[in-house]
C-alpha cells in the first residue's frame, strides 16, 4: 500500500470550533482552564506533578493482569503492564465508548495517536517509560449514539431492546444479523473477509459489548503494546470511593463547575454543565441518575431509595454500582492511571477545560490536553477526479460555491470579471465630482452616492453573468458535488461519520500501519492522506 500525506492548519478546514482553534493558538484567556501547554516542556511539567501523586500501581497492574488473563496478550503488552510498577513509567490515555464495531474512524485515529506519542516521548525523555492506554467508557448508556455505524454513508442500526450501560449489553442475534448485512458489502474487497472474520471472532453471541470491543482493540493494536483499561470494575472503583462519597454528601463538583463557568469566556459554548449530583447507580441492566431530596437518595426510574447511611454502606460493599458521569469520569480515570496526557476530540477537550478546579479540589493532577489527530482519506480515484476538475484534495475543504466560481473563471472563454469596467466607472465619477464640486460643494456627496449605485449595479450584473456561465458547467458541478459528498459525508468530516472497515477491506493491515506512520505527536495539524 502506497500513501502520501500532507498537513494543513485546523483552521483551514472550517470544521473546528473557535474554542479549539484558540486553544491550539495558545490564546491567553484560555490559559486559566488547563494546566500545561501541548509541548515537550508541558509533558515534563505534567510528569513532575504526577510524581507527587500516590497512584496505586500495584492495584492497577493486578487488575490489568486479571482482565488480560483470557486475552492472549502480546509480549509488548505484558512488558508494558509490568512497567507500570515502575515509578518512572507514565501513561498516555485516550478514552472512548464501546461503539459497535468501533463506530467512527476517529476511534482508530485517537488510539494510534496515543501509541505514536508514547514512542516519541521515549526518544525525548529516555529516562522515563510511556505506555499507551485506551480507557473504555463502557458504562455509557446512550445506545442511540453507540449502536450504529455508517458504511459508505449508509447507516446501519443495531435494533435491540436491551437497556442500561452499553458495555454490559450482550451480543445478540440482531447484532450478528447486522454484521452479516455489512459483510455483504465489505467482503467483495481484497481484505473484506479478513476484517469480517475478525469482527465475528470478537462479537460472539452472548458476550458483552465490552468484551467484544476489548478483543477487537487487542486484535488491531495489541502488537503496538496498547493496553485496554476496563473501568467498570470493583477494584478500580474502590480507589474512587473517597471522591464518590464526597460527591454524594456534598454535591461538590456541580458547584465548582458552575463557578468555573461564570469565569469562562462568554464566546465559547458550555460543553458539559453537569447536574446537582454527578453520579449514576449502575445495576444489572440499569444505569440511572442518583438524586438527593429531603435527606434521601433516589435512583430515578427505579424503586431504589437509600438513607445516607444506607447509601454509604452500599458504596463500601459495592463500589462497582456507582458510576461517575461526564463531570467526574475524567477524575476517576486520572486517579487510577499514572497519566500525564489525555488525547481527545474537540468536544472532549472543551469539557475537560471546565474541570480543572474539580481536579484541584480532590488533589488529582491535571494532564496535558492534546487534540487527537484528524485525517481525510482519499484514494487514487478521488485524487484523479479532483485533478481533472483542476483541484487538489486540500482545495475541496472550500465551499462548493467558491470552488465553482474558481472553476468557471478559470475555464470560461468569455469575460466574466467587470473589474476594469468598474475602475473606469470610478474614474468617470472622480471627474464628475470635480465638475460638480466647482459648481456647488454640496453636490459632491450626491455624486458619490450615484457612483456607489452604479458600482452596485455592475456587481449585480457580474454575479448574473457568472450564474449564467455556470449553467454551461453543470456536469462539472455534479462531479464536484459527488466528490465532496464522498469525502465529507453528511456535510461533516469523514472521520466523524464513516467506519474503518471499508478501508481495511481495501488495504488490509497496511491501512492501520500507514495511519500509524502518518500520525503526529504534539504538532497539532490536520493530515490529508492520499491512498
Amino acid at each position: 500500500m502506497n500513501s502520501t500525506s500532507s498537513l494543513i492548519a485546523y483552521k483551514e478546514t472550517g470544521f473546528f470550533s473557535k474554542m479549539i482553534l484558540d486553544y491550539l493558538d495558545g490564546i491567553e484567556q484560555l490559559t486559566p482552564f488547563y494546566a500545561h501547554p501541548v509541548s515537550v516542556d508541558g509533558i515534563k511539567a505534567a510528569v513532575a506533578c504526577r510524581r507527587n501523586y500516590p497512584t496505586n500501581r500495584q492495584l492497577l497492574v493486578q487488575t490489568l493482569h486479571k482482565h488480560y488473563a483470557g486475552q492472549n496478550p502480546t509480549a509488548g503488552q505484558l512488558s508494558n503492564i509490568e512497567l507500570l510498577l515502575n515509578e518512572n513509567t507514565f501513561t498516555i490515555t485516550t478514552a472512548h465508548q464501546p461503539n459497535i464495531f468501533t463506530g467512527h474512524l476517529y476511534f482508530i485515529y485517537k488510539i494510534l495517536h496515543a501509541i505514536k506519542l508514547c514512542e516519541q516521548l521515549k526518544k525525548e525523555m529516555p529516562g522515563s517509560n510511556f505506555v499507551p492506554v485506551y480507557y473504555m467508557g463502557s458504562e455509557d448508556a446512550d445506545l442511540d449514539e453507540l449502536g450504529h455505524i455508517y458504511i459508505n454513508s449508509n447507516k446501519h442500526v443495531w435494533n435491540t431492546k436491551q437497556t442500561g450501560a452499553v458495555g454490559r449489553m450482550k451480543v445478540d442475534k440482531g447484532l450478528l444479523t447486522l454484521l452479516d448485512s455489512i459483510a455483504a458489502e465489505i467482503t467483495v474487497r481484497p481484505f473484506g473477509k479478513e476484517i469480517i472474520n475478525s469482527m465475528k471472532s470478537c462479537y460472539t453471541e452472548g458476550s458483552t459489548i465490552e468484551q467484544a470491543t476489548f478483543k477487537l482493540v487487542n486484535k488491531l493494536f495489541g502488537h503496538y503494546g496498547l493496553l485496554v483499561l476496563l473501568p467498570d470494575d470493583a477494584d478500580y472503583k474502590s480507589t474512587f470511593i473517597p471522591v464518590t462519597k464526597k460527591e454524594l454528601k456534598e454535591n461538590f463538583s456541580h458547584r465548582i463547575v458552575e463557578k468555573t463557568m461564570q469565569t469562562f469566556p462568554g464566546e465559547y459554548k458550555v460543553q458539559a454543565a453537569g447536574r446537582e449530583l454527578n453520579m449514576f447507580y449502575l445495576r444489572d441492566d440499569k444505569r440511572e441518575r442518583i438524586e438527593k431530596s429531603n435527606g434521601r437518595y433516589s435512583v430515578i426510574n427505579t424503586q431504589f431509595s437509600f438513607a445516607e447511611e444506607e447509601l454509604m454502606d452500599e458504596l463500601k460493599k459495592h463500589p462497582d454500582r456507582f458510576s461517575p458521569n461526564v463531570i467526574l469520569r475524567p477524575v476517576f480515570q486520572e486517579m487510577i492511571l499514572p497519566n500525564i496526557a489525555f488525547i481527545g476530540g474537540g468536544g472532549e477537550l472543551a469539557y475537560w477545560m471546565e474541570l480543572k478546579n474539580v481536579f484541584e479540589v480532590v488533589n488529582v493532577p491535571f494532564p496535558v490536553l492534546v487534540l487527537r489527530n484528524s485525517f481525510l482519506l482519499a484514494d487514487n480515484k478521488k485524487v484523479e477526479r479532483a485533478g481533472k476538475l483542476g483541484f487538489t484534495i486540500t482545495d475541496l475543504f472550500k465551499p462548493q460555491q467558491v470552488l465553482m466560481n474558481s472553476l468557471v473563471n478559470r475555464e470560461s472563454t468569455v469575460q466574466l470579471s467587470l473589474q476594469n469596467e468598474k475602475q473606469e466607472v470610478s474614474d468617470f465619477y472622480d471627474k464628475l465630482k470635480t465638475i460638480s464640486g466647482t459648481v456647488d460643494i454640496t453636490l459632491v456627496p450626491h455624486t458619490e452616492a450615484l457612483e456607489k449605485q452604479a458600482i452596485r449595479k455592475l456587481d449585480a450584473l457580474e454575479k448574473k453573468m457568472l450564474r449564467a456561465q455556470k449553467k454551461k458547467f453543470e456536469a462539472q458541478q455534479r462531479q464536484l458535488q459527488k466528490l465532496q459528498s464522498q469525502l465529507f459525508p453528511h456535510n461533516s468530516l469523514q472521520e466523524r461519520i464513516e467506519n474503518f472497515m471499508p478501508f481495511y477491506a481495501e488495504y488490509g493491515k497496511q491501512f492501520i500501519q500507514a495511519l500509524y506512520d502518518a500520525s503526529l505527536t504534539l504538532e497539532q495539524e490536520f493530515c490529508i492522506m492520499e491512498l
